[in-house]
Formats: structure tokens, C-alpha cells, sequence
């Protein structure tokens, strides 16, 4: 098994950088953690999921399609070294899962899988939240985990090339010590996950009334920042600019919280009330993707709740309709 001491991970990622783009937590000046490329500002592993949306890092904000010349069309350039991002949660790597799903259906979006195509994702998890709380081990769907068990970090690989990475650092764990963490870790109750799953029947079955959606839209400022980051908020606009006698066509973020979301050329805006838009938001989530994809799409990061300054995060909301309703 492989381990590495607390002083030891910086330098682990510098060497791959000659390999690879490394992107992983740093410390910002005002105390927040967020992605950065290594080196750009100091090492953050701790402290739990990030703030921002995980899966920006391969559908960014803002992208660009392709440039459009007299004579000419640009399109992106691949990346010279393939992505490498650290610090995925255990539930990031199930949203991963499920954006990679959507972006692959059907026609297969070449601007996502630009970046997505050979990316080494890295998940961290064990006693690392601010208070020093588990994160159990994700156990798979990466292709390395860093463990942390309140001393060493221990690397876990999952596939060829995490086995690969790993494959130059010693088998340096004390003999002490049996595994990064006891089994038992791996199998903690979650009740947010039951709460989640009764609020989407209470949805399927159609016992919330408008009334209640009223109620929640009044609330919402349309600040967006449930869309923005949330890591399986896929919906997005396209527009061309115009410079001089060149076009360039990008798309960037689009939020189901704002007015003109649905708006038609002609006027009609089906979700013309915030309640409408603020009950598709927790519809979409809970009961429609279920039908289409199999499977609930909130996968309980978290990231919603921590950003709404109102309260109608997706776990708020679906409390709130147990409550009433179940």
C-alpha cells in the first residue's frame, strides 16, 4: 500500500506536472478554498467539498465553439497536457458520473470531452472535513483517492493509470497500520439520502400543491447560485459575437431560475412565475431525471444549501415537503 506523509503530498503533484495540468484546492488570500493550478497558491486538501461546481472543470462558465474567419474556422485547440484535478468528494465523483452520462447521450459533446478525454481525476476523503469529521472513502469511480486518516495519506488506485502514477512511490506504510480506515467507516447511514428519496415519491406522486411553490418562489432573489454550483446543472445558452469580419460562437451557463429561461420568440414563457421555475428546479431533480436517466441527480454535495442566501436549497425544500407532505 502507498502513503504519504502530510509534507510529502505538495511534492507529489509537482513531479506530475511535467505530465500533466494540475489542478487541485489552494488557499485563497480571504481564507476560502477553490480549484487552482498547483503552485499558484498554497496546498488545501482539507476541509471538505469545495464551494464551487467540481464538474466545471471540464464545463466551464464561458467556452468557445470555434471562430469564424472569411476563409476560416478555428476551432479549439487540443490541450497540450491532459487535466489532472484533485479533490473530488465521494459524491462529486457520483455527479462526474452522471454529467459524463449526459454529455456522452446521444450526439456526444467534443467540447466537454476536449477536456474530459484522458483526465485523471483524484478524490480526497477520510478525516478531513473542518472539524475533523469523515468523509468515507469513495472506494472507486477515480482513478486515485487520497485517504486521510488524521496523520498520513494513504493512495488507493483504481485504475491503469492511477497504478501507473503510484507505480514509483514506496510501499512506506507502517506495519502498524492494518488500512487507511476501519470498514465499518465505508458504511455510514446516510439520512439526507432517505430524505432526498422521500421527497422525490412525495413529488412522483403529485401531493405538493402550488400553493407550496408559491410559498418557496417568493423566497428566491434569482441570484442563480443554486445553478452555479451545483455539479449536475448541464443547462447552458449559445450566441455569436461579432468581431469585425470575424464570428465567434461560445456557449456559456444558463440558470431555470431566470425569467427568460423558457421565454419563446413569440412571448409564451411556460415557467412565466417563479414558482413555476423554483418547483421545475426541484421536479427536475428529484422526479424527472429519475424517469429519463434512472436515477436522482442531486447527489447530495451539499453546495446548494451552503450557497442559497434564502434557504431553498434542494435539501431545505425536500425537508420541508417530508415535513408537510410525507
Amino acid at each position: 500500500m502507498k502513503a504519504l506523509l502530510s509534507d510529502q503530498v505538495a511534492d507529489f503533484f509537482a513531479d506530475l506536472q511535467s505530465i500533466y495540468n494540475v489542478r487541485v484546492p489552494v488557499l485563497l488570500p480571504d481564507g476560502t478554498r477553490s480549484f487552482g493550478c498547483f503552485g499558484a497558491a498554497p496546498l488545501a486538501l482539507l476541509g471538505g467539498a469545495l464551494p464551487e461546481k467540481p464538474t466545471s472543470a471540464f464545463f466551464p462558465h464561458s467556452d468557445i465553439f470555434f471562430t469564424a474567419g472569411s476563409n476560416s474556422i478555428q476551432v479549439q485547440a487540443p490541450l497540450s497536457k491532459p487535466l489532472l484535478i484533485a479533490g473530488f468528494t465521494p459524491s462529486d465523483l457520483k455527479s462526474l458520473r452522471f454529467t459524463d452520462r449526459f454529455f456522452d447521450d446521444g450526439l456526444r459533446d467534443d467540447i466537454y470531452f476536449r477536456l474530459r478525454k484522458n483526465a485523471v481525476i483524484v478524490a480526497v476523503s477520510g478525516y478531513c472535513l473542518p472539524d475533523g469529521a469523515l468523509i468515507p472513502p469513495a472506494g472507486g469511480g477515480c482513478d486515485l483517492e487520497l485517504v486521510f486518516d488524521g496523520s498520513i495519506w494513504f493512495i488507493m488506485s483504481y485504475s491503469e493509470t492511477g497504478s501507473k502514477i503510484t507505480a514509483e512511490l514506496p510501499d512506506n506504510v507502517p506495519e502498524e497500520i492494518v488500512g487507511p480506515l476501519p470498514q465499518e467507516t465505508c458504511f455510514i447511514l446516510n439520512e439526507d439520502e432517505e430524505l432526498i428519496k422521500k421527497a422525490a415519491s412525495i413529488l412522483r406522486n403529485d401531493l405538493v400543491p402550488d400553493s407550496f411553490w408559491e410559498e418557496i418562489g417568493d423566497k428566491c432573489i434569482l441570484c442563480t447560485s443554486c445553478n452555479l454550483v451545483c455539479p449536475t446543472c448541464t443547462c447552458f445558452g449559445v450566441q455569436d459575437w461579432r468581431y469585425g469580419e470575424a464570428v465567434e460562437r461560445s456557449r456559456m451557463w444558463d440558470s431555470c431560475q431566470l425569467s427568460g429561461f423558457m421565454r419563446e420568440a413569440s412571448g409564451h414563457n411556460p415557467l412565466g412565475t417563479e414558482a413555476l421555475r423554483t418547483r421545475r428546479r426541484i421536479h427536475h431533480k428529484l422526479a424527472a431525471d429519475p424517469l429519463q436517466w434512472g436515477e436522482i441527480s442531486c447527489f447530495l454535495c451539499g453546495r446548494c444549501d451552503a450557497a442559497c442566501p434564502t434557504g431553498i436549497g434542494i435539501l431545505a425544500v425536500a425537508r420541508e415537503m417530508v415535513h408537510r407532505f410525507g
